[in-house]
């Protein structure tokens, strides 16, 4: 009987990518852990408030909001693969404070406020030097591919982390199981310092050419996106459809806790149907594009599903809340990783190499700026009202989210086109201003977190 062999087609034996990929699944799972263990540690060890609760989620997103885009300048200027290493380094050593502060007995949330602002500065770094290295790294006609494997293994981990972090938490207690996220990051460190392949897109500027201001390279990424008349409208149907969810995920941990009374194991299992909706997305996003047929159907058929998703939370009470919410989960997981696939692959495809890195941070401070500002207002609408209302408020709200993508041209696209080359800031303002990107659409009709 012959033994199973590993797939030796695609990216398989790509091995600088499959470098990144090992390492970045390493790291999801331990993220996965210390993604309930923070909470987790600031509900029922530090016995905070709803709104301070939810202030963990807005200071960890607004780094988007602050940073993003000139995160994109720099990723442009500057080789993609140090920031990523920087930033898995960093946040290593900034989860390793918490355990040792927990130990010392001078841990306050507080310290969890600045921790959670800190660790977002370098998530901004390292999430768009992220989407912007890919297309460095693999060919263009396995970016799908690419996108579909590293969003495999984040499911998997969306699978597994959350029981597995619960079961941690009841094991070795909330500050002790987040040690386990710090190895995770080293050993994602460890697998990307010895990619070898160079990179080449970065920009030389010479004396007659020097390197220009930071607001016109900014600028030209906003441009990109805002007047590219599909990723303005991708762009704000994420947004909103992120402002609304992060009313409910913001407080979703202590609605469970607290009202419905589960534990730690029971509301990771909840949390893990994101991770079993997102695997069936990985692994059937090409399956599902063809059956739909084409990329727009895909986009705005797929943001139904997500957008339905919060109903669940509201309508859940302690009788029938596991199974409610896990199937909710798994459907809105789904829904969000066939989206993000199709959407991300087509926006890394049709974006010249030199502007990756800002039209992803663009993307990003949009669509995440969005999420400090929803957990804002569900901590508020928690603590003045009640968590289950301000569910309701999160959940009535996500279900527009998928109009801007169904009433645009966005469902028109067929296919993923080649990239167009567009001006230079400097090109394009000795023309007499930046024009507006086209996109040719193969077989269309007409038409970014």
């Amino acid at each position: 009987m012959r033994k199973p062999t590993r797939p030796t087609t695609g990216l398989w034996n790509h091995q600088d990518f499959m470098k990144l990929w090992t390492g970045q699944s390493i790291s999801e799972f331990g993220t996965q852990i210390s993604g309930l263990a923070i909470p987790w540690l600031a509900a029922v060890n530090l016995h905070v408030s709803p709104f301070l609760f939810s202030l963990l989620a807005v200071l960890g997103f607004l780094p988007f909001i602050l940073f993003a885009l000139p995160a994109g300048v720099w990723v442009d200027r500057l080789r993609r693969r140090p920031i990523l290493i920087v930033g898995d380094a960093g946040r290593a050593v900034l989860l390793v404070y918490i355990p040792i502060a927990w130990a010392g007995g001078w841990l306050e949330i507080y310290q969890l406020l600045v921790f959670s602002f800190v660790f977002g500065i370098l998530t901004v770094f390292f999430d768009v030097a992220y989407q912007s290295y890919l297309p460095s790294l693999v060919e263009r006609d396995d970016l799908v591919e690419g996108n579909s494997k590293l969003q495999t293994t984040v499911s998997a981990a969306n699978v597994t982390g959350p029981p597995l972090a619960g079961v941690l938490i009841s094991a070795i207690t909330a500050p002790y199981a987040i040690v386990v996220d710090a190895v995770s990051f080293v050993v994602s460190t460890l697998f990307m310092l010895r990619i070898r392949k160079q990179e080449t897109h970065q920009v030389v500027h010479t004396d007659d050419a020097p390197r220009p201001k930071m607001w016109p390279e900014l600028k030209e990424g906003l441009r990109f996106v805002t007047r590219h008349r599909h990723l303005k409208w991708i762009a704000v149907c994420t947004g909103t459809g992120n402002f609304f969810g992060q009313i409910a995920f913001a407080i979703g941990l202590l609605f469970m806790q607290r009202t419905l009374h589960l534990g730690s194991f029971w509301v990771g299992f909840v949390f893990a149907g994101f991770g079993v909706g997102s695997i069936i997305g990985a692994l059937t996003a090409t399956r599902y594009q063809r059956l739909v047929g084409g990329v727009g159907r895909t986009i705005w058929t797929s943001s139904v599903l997500f957008s339905f998703g919060s109903l669940a939370f509201p309508l859940s009470h302690r009788g029938y809340a596991i199974p409610l919410l896990f199937s909710a989960t798994a459907v809105t997981g789904f829904g969000g990783m066939v989206y993000n696939i199709a959407q991300v692959s087509y926006r890394q495809a049709i974006c010249p190499a030199r502007l990756q890195g800002r039209m992803n941070a663009t993307m990003r401070w949009i669509v995440w700026g969005t999420i400090p500002l929803g957990a804002l207002l569900g901590g508020a609408l928690g603590e003045w009202t009640t968590l289950r209302t301000a569910l309701w408020v999160g959940a009535i709200g996500s279900m527009v989210a998928f109009l801007p993508v169904l009433l645009s041209s966005v469902r028109e696209i067929k296919e993923i086109p080649a990239p167009v080359d567009e001006p230079t800031m400097m090109e394009a303002d000795g023309a007499g201003g930046l024009v507006e990107p086209t996109t040719p659409l193969a077989g269309a009709a007409a038409a970014d977190a």
